[in-house]
């Protein structure tokens, strides 16, 4: 572009070049002679609309003087657009409220839709036509535009905003959509009444997410239209994550049948389903005739603005089979009241041989399909007509009064309308009140078009159609797009219908508003086609990126355990909170199992059980003791003895209580504490027990009767209860230094929580068991040496016998207990304690209840002695 500036620039101001400076005039070198709309006025706008398709331009030799170029391919659309301004300006004109007493006047050109041409013609309408500018303090003579509504093409409005920007010369598009023409820094002058192709490509990301349409492939045409989109579709795409493209191609300018080949066979090849077309007119006709060709159906197209609306030439019953349920963004569509009756009034002006007259010469023989005399030779031979001028437009066939689907001529009317509101802003200001050096204004005698441009950036009005028109700091309107549909009729016919509308929020969020139950899909299920790479991920598994491929292509792997996802297509699954797990679909995260020795469990009844069966036998055996207390059985070693040792085994029974059910802080710190103190008593009992047999047999021999006189009764409950204190104090210690809490055990099961009771100090609970262990084997082996001391009934036996039993249990206990996990550890604790204390029960109670219930006969002392003695 930079490269075709230069030549243009260089070609429009060669011969004032060559010519001779003069110090007081400035002599134009060359007028634009070509297709020319004006009318006089107060101040004056310019335009460029493409009238024509296509021109001929001779090839710039730098020799010699270029040659006026031609156009021919007559534009009726783009004809229209030009007559929209023309109407804007009158109706302007006709405006008491809007710029009163100051008439607008216009000079259009036709571009012919080609780049070096409107380039001309844009610096034509800045410079102006005088033949020749007198030189003073100011310019005298005719003064240039005001500004220039224009142009239709990015490219020709990057090139020519870009030059006019130097001058600070207002330039307002109808259908610029380039991106890059919001940059303020190279285009300080441009605006437009488009919105840009950012808010395009937003747009179609926001139909893509609706229909979950994720997997895309991209057509583009090589200029700075469909270049641009493309970067600004690719990054707006990679920061949404909505969706990614499947491939990019960019359509060649002329028919490059080879080309456009491989370009259908990749579309054909790929499982995108829904193509986007960032393309031209004519560019979508050459590439449709391919896909034609090759047959190639079941495609969602989505189009830009470029085509949708004004493709009637694709509508067609060899394409519509390709082409139906098309869905597209189009520029708003308006309504412009009396435009059609203006436009009928357009007549030809056959007094003036001037470039006007050719421009509505052109329209009047492409509309009526007739020659103006002199015709050219061979018309009348080949049964042409001639025209007349007074033929009626209302009798004839043309798009040129259809106002129902005004799109680009909506934009033009805003576009005028916004110069107007500008102006009339600017002339409106109070003196020594207004924005410029000194407190000034612009006046209409010294008016600058860098002054336009202040107001025309703070404008903002509504259209008669009810729109808001107002420019942001980028030169952009406020963006709305109406969403289209081909609609393909079961009688072959086709029509483009409404079907929703995409703007700008409150919160500058795109708002997407379909109505899907007009929307025709051209698909046997008469539902939107489904396009996408890889299906979702479900909830349970994550996305896992396949190598080399875009990021809409991936695995879903499952989650593993202890992690879910809760949604579909996740990157990655989140771990579960410390007390929760994965179901087993992994969806979501459900409160862990909890576990603990359970007083509803099966082994947690039957220990209870077993505690309450063993305390209730010590309750009875308590009962019988004490109504058979004065028999000799109970009255022998120390009666209150045997009834302390009751008291504690029932202690014993009732601690393993504390080891069932969910652990507590409370629970924690009384059970080891209860567990040792009682079983602490009880063998302290035991222990006494076994030392006054030993006692009362060394009393019995000559001169051991000193033996009951130190271990009398005071002496054995002192004895008790100093042993006894020694393990409370070792339990005061523990809990007070390192004390036993719950805790919730993950180690085992990660589903599962394992409630358990940590012992805090192990050397505590080590020395506890110890302590127990000491005694108990004290016990042991006093018995032992007493087990064969004549008596008729030797409890010594039944003691030996007792601890023989209590120390087993309590030596297996030790590695069961290590090895068991989690509640398992707990019952074997409960286990030892029951069995222990049944063991002591029944081996030390179980002969004396059964000679006080059952053998009454031997329950006295001279039985008792008698035997002993006899033995």
């Amino acid at each position: 572009i930079n490269l075709l500036l230069f030549i243009l620039l260089y070609s429009y101001f060669s011969y004032a070049m060559s010519s001779s400076v003069f110090p007081s005039s400035c002599q134009l070198q060359g007028q634009f002679h070509l297709n020319i709309m004006h009318k006089s006025g107060d101040v004056i706008l310019g335009g460029l609309f493409p009238v024509h398709f296509f021109s001929s331009v001779p090839d710039l030799s730098f020799t010699s003087q270029p040659q006026q170029p031609s156009c021919h391919g007559f534009y009726v659309q783009g004809f229209r657009q030009a007559q929209t301004m023309a109407f804007a300006v009158d109706e302007i004109n006709n405006n008491s409220n809007l710029l009163p007493n100051v008439t607008v006047g216009y000079t259009l050109y036709d571009n012919c839709a080609e780049l070096r041409i409107g380039f001309r013609g844009a610096l034509s309408l800045a410079s102006g036509q005088e033949e020749q500018i007198i030189l003073h303090n100011t310019c005298v003579g005719k003064p240039p535009v005001l500004a220039i509504v224009g142009e239709t093409s990015s490219t020709r409005s990057i090139a020519i905003s870009s030059v006019l920007g130097l001058y600070r010369v207002p330039m307002v598009s109808y259908f610029a959509t380039c991106s890059c023409l919001t940059d303020r820094q190279k285009y300080p002058s441009f605006f437009r009444t488009i919105p840009s192709d950012a808010f395009q490509v937003r747009a179609m990301i926001q139909i893509l997410k609706h229909f979950g349409w994720t997997w895309a492939g991209l057509l583009i045409t090589d200029d700075d239209y469909g270049l641009h989109a493309a970067r600004s579709l690719q990054s707006e795409l990679s920061l949404s994550g909505e969706g990614c493209l499947a491939y990019v191609e960019v359509l060649p300018w002329d028919k490059d049948t080879d080309e456009l080949r491989r370009i259908v066979d990749v579309m054909k090849k790929s499982t995108a389903r829904v193509v986007i077309a960032f393309v031209h007119l004519s560019h979508m006709i050459n590439l449709i005739e391919e896909v034609a060709k090759q047959n190639v159906t079941g495609l969602q197209w989505l189009a830009s603005e470029g085509w949708t609306a004004t493709g009637a030439v694709l509508q067609t019953p060899e394409l519509m089979p390709y082409l139906g349920g098309t869905l597209g963004i189009a520029i708003r569509r308006g309504e412009i009241p009396g435009l059609r009756e203006f436009l009928l009034k357009t007549r030809p002006d056959l007094h003036h041989n001037n470039n006007y007259g050719n421009s509505m010469v052109r329209f009047w023989e492409f509309t009526f399909q007739c020659r103006f005399s002199p015709a050219p030779p061979g018309w009348m031979e080949g049964g042409g007509a001639l025209c007349t001028g007074q033929e009626d437009l209302e009798n004839v066939n043309t798009k040129f009064l259809d106002v129902s689907n005004l799109r680009p001529e909506y934009n033009v009317y805003k576009a005028v309308y916004a110069l107007a509101y500008a102006l009339d802003d600017m002339l409106q200001c109070k003196p020594r009140r207004g924005p410029f050096s000194g407190h000034s204004c612009g006046t209409l005698q010294s008016l600058e078009p860098w002054q336009l441009l202040y107001y025309l950036e703070r404008v903002n009005f509504s259209t008669p159609f009810g729109d808001q028109v107002s420019f942001d700091e980028n030169g952009d309107v406020v963006p709305i797009y109406d969403v289209m549909n081909w609609l393909w009729l079961p009688d072959g016919s086709t029509k483009v219908q409404n079907v929703g509308e995409v703007k700008r929020s409150t919160f500058k969020d795109e708002e997407i508003i379909l109505d899907e139950d007009k929307i025709f899909w051209n698909f046997q299920s008469k539902k939107p086609v489904r396009s996408v790479c890889s299906e979702s991920c479900p909830p349970g598994t994550h996305m896992v990126r396949k190598k080399g491929e875009p990021k809409c292509c991936f695995d879903c792997i499952p989650c593993s355990e202890g992690k879910v996802t809760n949604k579909s297509n996740s990157l990655e699954c989140t771990s579960c909170p410390e007390d929760f797990w994965s179901n087993p679909q992994s969806d979501q995260c459900v409160p862990k199992k909890t576990e603990f020795l359970s007083y509803l469990e099966p082994l947690g009844i039957c220990l209870t059980a077993a505690s309450l069966l063993g305390t209730f036998i010590c309750t009875v055996i308590l009962g019988i003791f004490i109504y058979h207390r004065r028999t000799p059985i109970v009255r022998a070693n120390n009666s209150e003895l045997s009834f302390q040792l009751l008291l504690s085994l029932k202690l014993c029974f009732l601690c393993s209580l504390l080891f069932i059910g969910r652990p507590r802080m409370w629970t924690c710190q009384l059970r080891h504490a209860a567990f040792g103190i009682s079983f602490v008593l009880c063998v302290s009992c035991i222990l006494v027990k076994t030392i006054v047999v030993l006692a009362v047999f060394k009393a019995s021999k000559p001169g051991g009767g000193t033996s009951l006189k130190w271990f009398g009764v005071t002496q054995q409950r002192g004895t008790v209860l100093c042993l006894t204190s020694i393990q409370a104090a070792i339990c005061t210690t523990w809990l007070v230094s390192s004390s036993p809490t719950p805790y919730k055990n993950t180690q085992y099961q990660n589903d599962k929580i394992v409630y358990e009771c940590t012992v805090g100090s192990t050397v505590g609970f080590a020395v506890l068991l110890g302590y127990i262990g000491i005694l108990a084997v004290l016990s042991f082996l006093i018995a032992f040496l007493a087990r064969n001391l004549p008596d008729s009934f030797n409890e010594a036996k039944l003691i030996t016998f007792s601890m023989l039993i209590f120390c087993a249990v309590w030596v297996a206990f030790v590695p069961v207990y290590i090895s068991s996990p989690g509640n398992y550890a707990d019952a074997v604790e409960v286990f030892a304690i029951l069995a222990s204390s049944f063991g002591l029960l029944i081996t030390l109670f179980g002969p004396k209840c059964y000679i006080i219930l059952m053998r009454p006969e031997i329950n006295t002392k001279k039985a008792l002695m008698g035997r002993g003695a006899e033995s």
